[in-house]
């Protein structure tokens, strides 16, 4: 990479901490592209170098956002133990990193779904991250996967819906230990009802 690169990527990033910044103070609404690069130390020129506007800019934070998480719950994950304590350890941390702050999460969760199909689709791919993730810690080790794609899916999407209820109501981390049970839960039984369901000889 060279420098014009280093420099893109340098200010691309200021830019998303910009934008995280001035939502967690105003909120995604009340966001200007000024407040933006105001607080990127940039100019607009270099706003509208990356982004095409703030649509675009709440995507992109919103896919940076998640992949941290998502690198939280990866590190979490402790492959001599059973999955289900890999999983339930791993869902504690990656609820923890999504609480570090709840203004921030709220647009990311909220305001993302405002932005219609291309906000959906980049919900999606994320999810479909996590739900892929998961399905590797689960199926590891056995002879016949227990979990497809599509239930990972859907088991993903039941998580982020409980946490979106918690953002609703203003009981994100207050609620934590609760989500960490229920989340572990509804995949132990989910696992358990796959695997089941598979056992059961075919008519």
């Amino acid at each position: 990479m060279d420098s014009n690169d280093n420099l893109a990527s340098e200010h691309r990033h200021r830019l998303l901490e910009g934008l995280a910044q001035a939502v967690a103070e105003k909120g995604y609404a009340d966001v200007t592209i000024a407040d933006i690069v105001r607080e990127a130390g940039v100019s607009r020129r270099t706003f509208y170098e990356h982004f095409a506007g703030k649509p675009q800019a709440l995507i992109a934070l919103f896919e940076a956002a998640s992949r941290n998480a998502l690198q939280v719950l990866r590190a979490a994950i402790d492959s001599e133990r059973d999955w289900q304590a890999q999983v339930e350890q791993a869902m504690t941390a990656y609820l923890g990193c999504l609480a570090q702050n709840p203004v921030l999460l709220r647009t990311l969760f909220i305001d993302i779904l405002g932005l219609g199909a291309p906000g959906l689709a980049a919900r999606r791919r994320v999810n479909g991250e996590i739900a892929r993730f998961m399905g590797s810690v689960i199926n590891a080790g056995q002879a016949t996967p227990v979990l497809d794609d599509d239930m990972a899916m859907a088991v993903v999407g039941g998580i982020h819906e409980l946490v979106l209820q918690a953002i609703e109501q203003e009981r994100l981390v207050a609620a934590l230990p609760e989500l960490a049970d229920l989340t572990g839960r509804l995949v132990r039984a989910v696992v358990q009802g796959e695997s089941a369901r598979r056992a059961r000889p075919k008519a």
